[in-house]
């Protein structure tokens, strides 16, 4: 039996590491495994234009922990005032590797997203041009529509059409929560990825509202049945390079979660290694880790894999802190509900 297993350093291909007091809480929790990251732009304002995105760049980097290695793969917040010029300059000068759309009201500040497609097509076509990937939120808000089928109803409604109007635009679809997303990314092309979370793989929807209401574990999108979840592992470790890690670990801190209205989001930086470790060797499927998390992602968007190795072993139960401490409050980190007996060596 497997008790140690070496890969490439991994990549993070969806992450939240905010901004002030807490960007400098978070950032250790990812650059103590990851090389690279793709960092969302959901900040308040949202970083909509290349300079923002230097700006931002410039901050996580003064943030890093002495001796850390690790690249933010900037992203850009597309909005319907978007100027194309500056995407396709911000693309060539390396700065960013990709445009999010964020359905306006879909998620944490979102409110700036986009309502009327026709108003950005010009950067989509802008994007297929260049070869820019576009990471997409897949929900419609359409209060109309069930939270549990909003995934399903975007895909017909929002991002078919996209796709068709804009050939060779390349997408991901980020954070699959049901088989009928997985299936629209198989069945999209070698221009068509999706990053699969860490713990939409472990909880359903029953983790966040039966036996009382765990905050902890309520994201958007929600998690959703039972049989979406066993589809999505089969997704993950199956080996299909369509899919990568994107974690879509996504701290606030402990008052915005535990309220009346608590935030979307699970923190996961910390322990996610351990727990798809774990996911993975229950799958029988170890061999196939290091190209979820190393392999996949680099290769849809078209960056070398990293040549740095980490090495994960077996061995007592992990001991780690219920929430870490930031200067914006405690964030509990995501309680997979089992003991990980896999262990990053550093």
């Amino acid at each position: 039996m497997t008790q140690s297993l070496t890969i490439r350093r991994p990549d993070d291909w969806h992450l939240h590491l905010r901004d002030g007091a807490m960007l400098e809480g978070v950032l250790p929790e990812t650059t103590r495994h990851f090389a690279r990251a793709i960092v969302m732009p959901n900040l308040v304002p949202p970083v909509v234009t290349g300079a923002e995105a230097a700006a931002y760049r410039e901050r996580i980097m003064a943030a890093l922990p002495a001796g850390a290695r690790f690249e933010p793969l900037m992203v850009l917040y597309l909005t319907e005032t978007t100027d194309p010029a500056d995407v396709r300059a911000a693309a060539a000068s390396g700065l960013v590797k990709a445009v999010k759309l964020y359905p306006a009201g879909a998620t944490t500040n979102s409110a700036s997203g986009v309502r009327d497609f026709d108003r950005v097509r010009g950067v989509l076509e802008t994007m297929a041009e260049i070869g820019l990937p576009l990471c997409v939120h897949g929900e419609v808000t359409d209060p109309a529509v069930d939270i549990f089928d909003r995934e399903a109803v975007f895909l017909e409604r929002v991002l078919e059409p996209i796709r068709r109007a804009t050939p060779g635009l390349r997408v991901v679809l980020e954070h699959v929560t049901t088989r009928e997303g997985l299936d629209y990314v198989r069945g999209g092309g070698p221009d068509m990825a999706g990053t699969l979370t860490t713990h939409h793989l472990i909880i359903n929807r029953n983790h966040i509202l039966a036996g009382g209401i765990r905050p902890h574990y309520y994201c958007l999108p929600v998690a959703k049945r039972e049989t979406h979840r066993l589809a999505l592992r089969e997704a993950a470790t199956g080996g299909e390079g369509c899919f990568f890690l994107g974690t879509d670990s996504a701290p606030h801190a402990d008052a915005a979660k535990e309220s009346a209205c608590g935030c979307a989001g699970c923190f996961t930086a910390t322990n996610t290694l351990s727990i798809l470790a774990h996911v993975f060797e229950e799958e029988g499927a170890l061999d196939r880790l290091e190209g979820f998390v190393a392999l996949n992602g680099p290769a849809f968007y078209r960056l070398p894999p990293n040549e740095e190795r980490i090495t994960l072993r077996k061995g007592e139960p992990l001991v780690l802190p219920a929430r870490i401490e930031t200067g914006a409050g405690p964030v509990t980190l995501f309680d997979p509900g089992f003991p990980l007996l896999w262990h990053v060596e550093s």
